[in-house]
């Protein structure tokens, strides 16, 4: 178990477990879960293989359980779920004191996160991470939020989970293609903080594929905890915790363009090669480096380069990036894997020629 603290008192803890056995007893550590009702919310692809077994659980700690099923998938993360979600709650008379509970994926997380950090003016929420992604990414450090029309995560707010509990045993539903995209954040995490980690990844590549469990756990483990000691420094991303962006200003922009025809974790991986190229570039990571660091990245499923991409449209979408701060970009650069740090100076011609490198197939044309 890790737990999370802020202002240097614990708030939440992460259960990582291997069935949904351990969740009563996770459970009855929240305050007065008996006299709550609660609410799962869920997808139609999720739904279906765990929300009955939550329930079965929940209905021995809460007053009352409902659920709340949207349609899966990146376009229905938008103010219109939330607003249905909204009318669920009032018409099952949630007050300020009943809970959420987010089962499924990181846009499960997110949206259900703002639903709870905007419903009465906040209600409480745990995570429940059905995703190699979400569980070491979007479940932690109380980032929440919907998109905006095409404009990602445009509409969000803070507010921490009162808890996240992790089942490895989902990693099994999960496609090939579902569970690589989670190691674009996971190799992230070793590139921006933990130089050792990112070479044990390299090294139990084969092992992580093959979703072996007790590898999985270690690393699922050692990416939480990454990300909780950068949230616990720096909750509101005033500082340091920006460096979790890293890959994420030409990924967010290639996922913008590519109409979420990519996901997420792929779009992160293409950005980290796109960050570390101009890292090279500039001289702060040696060619070799960089080489390995792309290597790594495609050794885990991931791809390097992506076609069929305008490099015009993703240019214009970072004009857009929220983390914009005075008209620059606050961008993530590599000193040497393992250290990040944050650069205002990347020019528009850097990032143009870093698109280059990774979309292949795109024109300007286009």
């Amino acid at each position: 178990m890790i737990t999370v603290h802020y202002d240097g008192k614990p708030i939440y803890n992460i259960h990582i477990e291997e069935s949904y056995n351990g969740l009563q007893d996770a459970l009855k550590t929240l305050k007065d879960t008996d006299k709550k009702k609660v609410c799962i919310v869920s997808e139609t692809n999720v739904a279906p293989l765990y929300l009955e077994a939550v329930r079965q659980v929940t209905e021995k700690c809460f007053a009352s359980v409902t659920d709340f099923v949207f349609q899966a998938g990146e376009a229905h993360k938008n103010l219109n779920t939330v607003q249905e979600l909204y009318e669920h709650l009032i018409l099952h008379h949630f007050e300020r004191g009943d809970m959420l509970i987010a089962l499924g994926g990181g846009v499960t997380g997110d949206l259900t996160g703002y639903a709870a950090a905007t419903y009465l003016r906040g209600i409480s929420f745990i995570q429940m991470p059905t995703t190699l992604l979400s569980q070491v990414d979007s479940s932690i450090g109380g980032k929440t939020g919907v998109d905006f029309k095409s404009y990602k995560n445009m509409v969000g707010a803070f507010h921490q989970p009162s808890m996240v509990y992790i089942n490895l045993n989902t990693l099994k539903t999960l496609s090939d293609k579902q569970y690589c995209e989670g190691m674009g954040e996971i190799i992230k995490h070793g590139l921006i903080k933990d130089g050792r980690y990112y070479q044990w990844l390299s090294d139990h590549m084969d092992q992580i594929l093959a979703r072996d469990f007790s590898v999985c756990r270690e690393m699922i483990a050692v990416s939480c905890n990454i990300k909780r000691e950068v949230v616990e420094r720096d909750p509101k991303e005033k500082g340091e915790r920006a460096l979790l962006n890293f890959g994420h200003t030409l990924g967010h922009a290639v996922e913008k363009v590519s109409d979420f025809r990519l996901l997420h974790g792929e779009c992160v991986a293409l950005g980290c090669v796109a960050a570390s190229w101009i890292s090279w570039q500039r001289g702060m990571i040696s060619e070799e480096q960089y080489l390995d660091i792309r290597d790594t990245i495609q050794k885990s499923k991931l791809p390097v380069t992506a076609d069929q991409i305008s490099k015009k449209d993703a240019m214009e979408a970072v004009k857009h990036d929220k983390k914009m701060e005075a008209g620059k970009v606050k961008f993530i650069l590599l000193e040497q894997p393992g250290k990040a740090v944050i650069d205002r100076s990347v020019s528009p011609q850097e990032m143009e020629a870093a698109l280059n490198v990774i979309l292949t197939g795109g024109t300007d044309e286009q």
